[in-house]
């Protein structure tokens, strides 16, 4: 079968190394030529997976079976558009991976009365973002990803001094600014067959307090919140069902407010944290050969119960951006498994500004 797998970098990378692995023609398109996931293709063509009619062409000229990605939102739309407009198997439509990609069309989707949805204003210039008055806020671009340009609000002098940076990574030049919900945070990677929530796996998502944006950290499971984990999984049922999301994985990021959880965002795709590799090696149960065997053949899904006996984490090995990455600076001795996205001497590339992952890995604890 040949497959197109949108974006090269990091978060692809589990992608292409499974097609690969299972004897599918593997190709691949990203921005940029410097992805470190390109190497690992059969082939490659340098063309910006949001152009839509490009990818388009190539899947026709290529003769592409299945087009898809894990880790990218900005991947979604152009998936859906492409696998519709050409009649190949996809998860969801093309509006649902819209709403998913742009916290505005999210937040209005689920609307003012959804339990779970929280107050927010979208605006495109400084005038009206400082209407705002609910402090403290999130000031976001509605359609980024990877934490980039999110920013906390207290004042108004907050929103001036951020908006200008925060409107620039976004591609429709609109900004959301949110109520800030001051509590944990909490993850749920699932995975839906017919509109059937087969699969939820709630994890503690620890992030970096002294910078902006929900930077992430590690994630730990099982949950420390366990009163929280069953509206949790309710939660992301109902947004599910709301929104279209019928088939394939979910990743929704949750805040916990008085332990009563509120949605940040959801995704109908793999989380670009390798979240699949460690609730396999936790469980056993592998939500990345789920999605492709789903994907590709149509196959009934089914996941084992988890047994929540032991406590296990996936750490970033994270540097400051523009830095020199040094791998001795971490402790991967313990790992069951660790794998990285940069030598030793290698600048640690911009993505969200401020702490870059420099790569993972899974232990216990």
């Amino acid at each position: 079968m040949k497959v197109l797998i949108l974006g090269a970098g990091n978060a692809q990378i589990d992608a292409i190394e499974y097609c690969k692995k299972k004897g599918h023609e593997v190709y691949g398109c990203s921005y940029t030529n410097t992805d470190k996931g390109i190497p690992l293709l059969d082939h490659f063509k340098q063309l910006d997976i949001k152009d839509v009619k490009s990818i388009e062409e190539y899947v026709k000229t290529e003769n592409i079976d299945i087009v898809y990605s894990v880790g990218s939102d900005l991947a979604m739309p152009t998936i859906m558009r492409v696998s519709e407009d050409l009649g190949l198997r996809h998860f969801i439509s093309l509006e649902t991976a819209q709403i998913c990609q742009n916290k505005h069309l999210m937040r209005t989707a689920l609307g003012n009365d959804f339990d779970g949805n929280i107050p927010f204003i979208v605006c495109d210039n400084e005038e009206d973002a400082l209407t705002y008055t609910q402090f403290p806020g999130m000031m976001k671009p509605v359609d980024s990803q990877g934490q980039r340009g999110c920013f906390r609000v207290n004042s108004k002098k907050d929103i001036e001094q951020f908006f200008k940076e925060s409107l620039s990574y976004s591609k429709s030049g609109k900004v959301i600014i949110e109520k800030f919900v001051d509590g944990p945070e909490i993850s749920v990677n699932g995975y839906l067959q017919e509109g059937i929530l087969k699969f939820a796996f709630v994890s503690d998502r620890i992030v970096f307090d002294e910078y902006p944006g929900g930077i992430i950290k590690e994630h730990l499971y099982p949950t420390r919140y366990q009163d929280s984990k069953n509206a949790a999984i309710n939660l992301v049922k109902r947004i599910c069902e709301k929104i279209g999301i019928k088939n394939g994985p979910v990743y929704a990021q949750i805040k916990l407010d008085r332990l009563k959880p509120v949605i940040l965002e959801i995704t109908p795709r793999l989380d670009g944290c390798h979240m699949w590799n460690l609730i396999k090696h936790y469980s056993g149960n592998d939500l990345l050969d789920a999605a492709f065997r789903h994907l590709f053949y149509n196959e009934n899904i089914e996941f084992s119960d988890v047994d929540e006996t032991k406590k296990m984490k996936l750490s970033f090995m994270c540097a400051k951006t523009g830095s020199v990455f040094d791998r001795s600076n971490y402790d991967v001795s313990n790992a069951l498994y660790y794998t990285w996205y940069y030598e030793t001497g290698e600048i640690v590339k911009k993505l969200n500004g401020f702490m870059e992952k420099g790569g993972y890995q899974i232990t216990l604890y």
